[in-house]
């Protein structure tokens, strides 16, 4: 069954993989691992002092096919499908099924860009698929650069947390950004100016800006409106991303 999103750029999330480990500073404050911490020995949850480590759910890998409604898939909202944990085949095995579940439109977000591009030639991409990478800062524009040399036919940039400002992006081949603040109990802040600055660069690239909040730690109080309004562009379908579909 599939499980309701509230991340405002998806509609539902599937997690054949859960558990992670950090590898940034955009780690510092998982909320996955916060979650799974909350109802560490419920809900499928594993107890502590394992309750985040890497663990493949083959038994999940086909609930999409049972899903009879179309739907944009946010996956492993809780791990990341790239990690060095998860095996090539396994991987694979994800990406059999998004193929085979045609009717759905699925959005894999990475950190780990080098094993991504390590593995691109290994891959045999679906054209259903948007490949995603997470940037906080400057520091890491090398996961951009890793993602636009796959084979991937619709790419994304999701800057979240944001952590300090990103100026000069190259976003030829980028077909979506999302911005978001970091959320919780100890979230960093966030300046206005990084933000409209990658909002003038989407502008002028042609990109869709998807703004998803402030965050905070009362996130519903500082909303997600940036110069007096909500921005939730979306990417073209990707029919038109990929001419050959056409």
């Amino acid at each position: 069954m599939a499980q309701s999103s509230k991340i405002e750029w998806t509609e539902v999330t599937w997690n054949p993989i859960t558990g992670c480990t950090k590898i940034s500073p955009g780690c510092s404050h998982c909320y996955a691992e916060r979650i799974a911490y909350r109802f560490a020995g419920m809900h499928g949850y594993p107890n502590r002092p394992h309750h985040f480590d890497v663990r493949l759910r083959p038994e999940r890998l086909e609930q999409p096919l049972r899903w009879n409604k179309s739907r944009i898939v946010f996956v492993n909202s809780m791990s990341d499908l790239f990690h060095e944990d998860v095996p090539l085949e396994f991987i694979q095995q994800v990406l059999t099924i998004m193929r085979t579940a045609s009717k759905h439109t699925f959005q894999v977000l990475t950190k780990r860009s080098a094993r991504l591009l390590e593995l691109n030639t290994q891959i045999d991409w679906p054209t259903n698929v948007w490949m995603g990478v997470s940037v906080e800062n400057e520091d890491y524009l090398f996961r951009i650069d890793h993602l636009k040399q796959t084979d991937a036919r619709a790419k994304f940039l999701s800057f979240e947390p944001l952590l300090g400002p990103i100026n000069d992006l190259d976003l030829q081949g980028v077909h979506w950004v999302i911005v978001g603040g970091e959320s919780g109990p100890k979230a960093r802040p966030m300046k206005k100016e990084w933000v409209v600055a990658i909002k003038r660069q989407c502008t002028k690239a042609s990109v869709p800006f998807f703004f998803k909040q402030w965050g905070g730690v009362n996130k519903k109080r500082n909303g997600r409106k940036l110069e007096g309004r909500t921005w939730d562009e979306m990417p073209a379908p990707v029919t038109l991303l990929v001419p050959e579909l056409a």
